[in-house]
Order: structure tokens, then C-alpha cells, then sequence
């Protein structure tokens, strides 16, 4: 058993959404919906963050085999500095879940805040990742695409070790910007200097 419950209602077909790589200081933010089949039951998921990456890619399979129907999109570095991260989060989780190719009744959103998609009603759910079964998916589905983006952007932009870090604020992708400047994929709207007084990071 997962020990997470399905979805946060079952009179109607539900979504669970969720997004990843909010706090990050390079690349795009990632969102995913997804839903699960009645009864559905899949061992060992959970809040992404609480699982190794290998997990994670062995829980995506799963998922992506047995969902009614999922959704990955995101929202670019560019559109994160126009609106803002939280507006891009929530633009990204209306691409995903516009692409569903099953209509949901019902939108569980891991978080506290949510802008309405279009007349579909929705439940915030702080940390529903890690008690619903179809928002826990939904995390993994988002953070494994995300994570595969920035290793792919590695090669071309080593300095800043995004194949290890995926773009959050660690204290060696904050030297590497002090020490080669921004990219086209940073969001300029991340100030370096509130991340290292979060860090305690200085020279």
C-alpha cells in the first residue's frame, strides 16, 4: 500500500496538479496533472522530494503506464521574469492541464493558492503531495521533466553543474554566477543577493 489516499474527492473525475522548481534560479518552472484510475494503488509513491531519483524515474513509468491520463508543461525563464513565479505556476499547471486528453470534473492543486481554470472547481491542499495519490504523481511526473531539462542543458553550460544542482540555489550555482554571470536560461527577477542572505553565503 502507498499510504497515500487516491484523490480528495470521488464523485467527480479528478485531476491532482502539482509543479517543480519554484525556488530555482535557472530554467523554466514545470507543472503536471494527472488522473488515476478508480481503486488505483501504486506501492511506494509519495512527495516527490522524499524519494531518490532513481525512484522517482521507476515511479514515472509506472504512472505514465497506468493514468487515465497525464499532462507535462511548463513555463519559460523569460515568462517567470514577465508575471512572476507563483502566476507562472499556475500558468504552467493550466497548460498541463488543458493538454489532459480526459476532461476533469475536479482539480486537486498541491499548495494554498490557485488561479480557477476556467469553471473547473478546485481544493488547495497544503502539502497534498504527500496525501493524495494523484497529486504525489503529479509531483513526480513535473520534477522528473524538469530535472531531465536542466541535465540536458548541462552539457552546454557545465560551469553551473545544473546535471547536480537542476538550477536551485546552492552555495557552488551561486559562486558560478558571481564568477560567469547569468545565462539565457537564469531568471533575472532572482536576486543573488536575498538567495545568499537566505544561505548565509558570502565572499
Amino acid at each position: 500500500m502507498s499510504g497515500l489516499i487516491l484523490s480528495f474527492q470521488t464523485k467527480l473525475v479528478e485531476a491532482g496538479c502539482d509543479e517543480a522548481g519554484r525556488g530555482c534560479l535557472a530554467g523554466p518552472v514545470y507543472a503536471a496533472a494527472v488522473i488515476l484510475p478508480p481503486n488505483s494503488n501504486i506501492i511506494g509513491i509519495n512527495d516527490s522530494k522524499k524519494l531518490s531519483a532513481s525512484k522517482r524515474e521507476e515511479l514515472k513509468e509506472i504512472i505514465m503506464f497506468s493514468a487515465l491520463a497525464y499532462a507535462i508543461a511548463s513555463a519559460s525563464a523569460e515568462e517567470i521574469d514577465k508575471i512572476n513565479i507563483l502566476n507562472a505556476s499556475f500558468l504552467a499547471m493550466h497548460r498541463a492541464i488543458e493538454q489532459l486528453k480526459k476532461k476533469p470534473e475536479f482539480l486537486a492543486i498541491d499548495g494554498n493558492r490557485f488561479k480557477p481554470y476556467k469553471k473547473i472547481p478546485h481544493q488547495c491542499i497544503v502539502k497534498g503531495d504527500g496525501k493524495y495519490m494523484n497529486i504525489a504523481a503529479a509531483s513526480i511526473l513535473a520534477k522528473t521533466a524538469r530535472d531531465e531539462y536542466m541535465q540536458n542543458l548541462h552539457p552546454d553550460f557545465a560551469n553551473y553543474n545544473w546535471h547536480e544542482n537542476k538550477g536551485y540555489p546552492t552555495e557552488e550555482h551561486i559562486a558560478a554566477i558571481k564568477a560567469f554571470g547569468y545565462t539565457k536560461h537564469h531568471r533575472k527577477s532572482y536576486h543573488l543577493k536575498s538567495m545568499q542572505m537566505e544561505l548565509d553565503f558570502g565572499g
